[in-house]
């Protein structure tokens, strides 16, 4: 008799099946052609079509076969969305075997004591628990919207509140549409308190990483609410803008604005938003600073400022990033990084990071990102018109633009779980090349030490199942990138007795 994880798992490659043959369906039909056709409907004898009219042709017949009266839309995205779980969960669960284990990998025997190793896997174990109870209060809530017509209930509310509350010029679809989105933030950050206190207060709390007080994150939650109420309307303005008044084709002009709000957001994001949650200050002259500068130099990499940033008023996170356009970039170090490392092992961090920048891969996943939205976009083209989807999720008279692209991305979640695994693969193999980056550069032993330290002071996962980190890592594991660098282990780099606090949140 098949098992719940076998019926899950076939329900998975449905799932993928599905997604695949309309995601292949969909690039065919919009291949080729004008970037801006205003051509009519093909008419006339098929043969004598242009390229162009086919394409359109094929996108109509493909929406037109999608949109059938009484499909179960419904029953399908909670499959979709109980399948995904389930396969996640059954690679969580042979990740939890690893995290049994009692003895570190070989190549960390000499730098990790058995009294880290064992605090590291019950982090892990505790992690993983934690993850299942928070997956599972997400499936139930996905459920229950669906199941109680949360979406049709909620958009009425908020519609019959506008008509009350607000003038006239403020009750068409953009502005019901930005009061729909604004209350639907509110309400999930209500739901996914519970869990946020816990993993705060409770999980970082009891191994010692926790620093954050009650008001701060308080405050934080605040903040951000309110970041997203100040730019949530004119985004989501310009997204139905955009969408009304472009016809079939709006997904080219969605795709440009997108782009253009993404330049707008990493111009925007040093000057408004990091100064809300922590403070930069100017590196202070000394060796550190030099060195940073040279390397910079070095590489042609276009360096403006440098800034220490106080992480440490949070918790024990450290590492260091660059940010900003391409002919002007700030680096950041977090004052946790210059205090647990030595200088010349933050320069080999930032080697590393520099090395993302000199080969290319940060314009590498930018531009996969444009493909991923334009191909998002496109699909979505498909969908916005259809009858069934918005009827069988309670939506008879009304086919709001946001509601169909919210049920789209739901349709979608599969489809980006291949793409995120996708994604995976290559980060982890853009992280090979920087290592050894840094390592033709001469830092071949401060960046292993600098890896190893940052391994112990964040507990993190020291040995991985291998599905579940081809899912889930975007970084290889410890002791592959030791292997990778050549690295063998001549003398400790880490203090004896040095125990756990955390150290990385935004992994190198």
């Amino acid at each position: 008799m098949p098992t719940p994880i076998d019926n899950a798992m076939r329900s998975k490659n449905a799932v993928l099946a599905f997604s695949a043959l309309v995601t292949g369906a969909v690039v065919w039909t919009l291949w080729g052609g004008d970037i801006f056709p205003s051509e009519p409907d093909p008419t006339g004898d098929p043969e004598n079509w242009t390229r162009e009219e086919l394409r359109r042709w094929l996108a109509a017949r493909l929406a037109q076969s999608l949109d059938r009266p009484l499909f179960p839309w419904k029953k399908l995205i909670i499959g979709f969305s109980v399948a995904q779980y389930a396969f996640e969960e059954l690679l969580s669960l042979r990740q939890y075997q690893v995290l049994k284990n009692t003895k570190p990998p070989k190549v960390l025997q000499q730098e990790v004591s058995q009294e880290v190793y064992d605090k590291s896997q019950e982090y892990g174990r505790a992690k993983a628990k934690f993850g299942f109870i928070k997956g599972l209060w997400g499936q139930v809530q996905n459920i229950a919207f669906i199941h109680f017509d949360v979406l049709p209930k909620l958009w009425s509310w908020t519609g019959d509140l506008l008509l009350r509350f607000a003038p006239a010029r403020f009750t068409g679809e953009i502005s019901h549409s930005i009061a729909f989105v604004l209350t639907f933030i509110v309400i999930q950050q209500v739901l996914s308190l519970p869990m946020n206190v816990y993993h705060t207060f409770v999980l970082e709390e009891k191994f010692g990483f926790n620093k954050q007080t009650p008001k701060l994150f308080v405050t934080d939650m605040i903040k951000s609410n309110l970041l997203a109420f100040v730019f949530a309307p004119p985004i989501l303005a310009g997204f139905l803008s955009i969408v009304q008044k472009t016809g079939t084709q709006f997904f080219y002009y969605l795709w440009m604005f997108t782009a253009g709000l993404q330049v707008f957001m990493i111009t925007v994001y040093p000057i408004v938003i990091l100064p809300l949650f922590n403070k930069l200050s100017p590196l202070e002259e000394g060796k550190l600073k030099s060195e940073t500068e040279a390397l910079a130099k070095k590489l042609n990499f276009p360096l403006h400022e440098l800034f220490v940033i106080d992480g440490s008023k949070r918790s024990a996170h450290s590492n260091a990033y660059f940010f900003g356009l391409p002919w002007k970039k700030h680096i950041v170090i977090y004052d946790t990084l210059i205090e647990k490392s030595k200088e010349e092992e933050v320069v080999a961090v930032l080697a590393h990071e520099l090395g993302h920048w000199k080969l290319g891969h940060t314009t590498s996943l930018f531009g996969i990102s444009q493909v991923h939205v334009f191909y998002i976009f496109a699909l979505f083209s498909v969908f916005i018109n259809n009858k069934s989807l918005y009827t069988d999720f309670g939506f008879i008279n009304e086919h709001p633009i946001i509601i169909g692209f919210i049920l789209f991305s739901d349709i979608l979640a599969p489809m980006d779980a291949v793409i995120k695994l996708l994604m995976n693969v290559m980060s982890r193999r853009f992280e090979f090349q920087a290592d050894a980056f840094a390592r033709n550069l001469g830092y071949k032993a401060e960046l292993a030490a600098s890896l190893i330290k940052l391994q112990i002071q964040n507990l993190s996962t020291m040995d991985a199942d291998w599905m579940y980190a081809s899912y889930h890592f975007s970084h290889p594991i410890l002791s592959e990138r030791l292997k990778a660098l050549e690295w063998t282990p001549s003398e400790r780099v880490t203090e004896e007795g040095s125990g756990a606090e955390k150290a990385t949140g935004r992994e190198l």
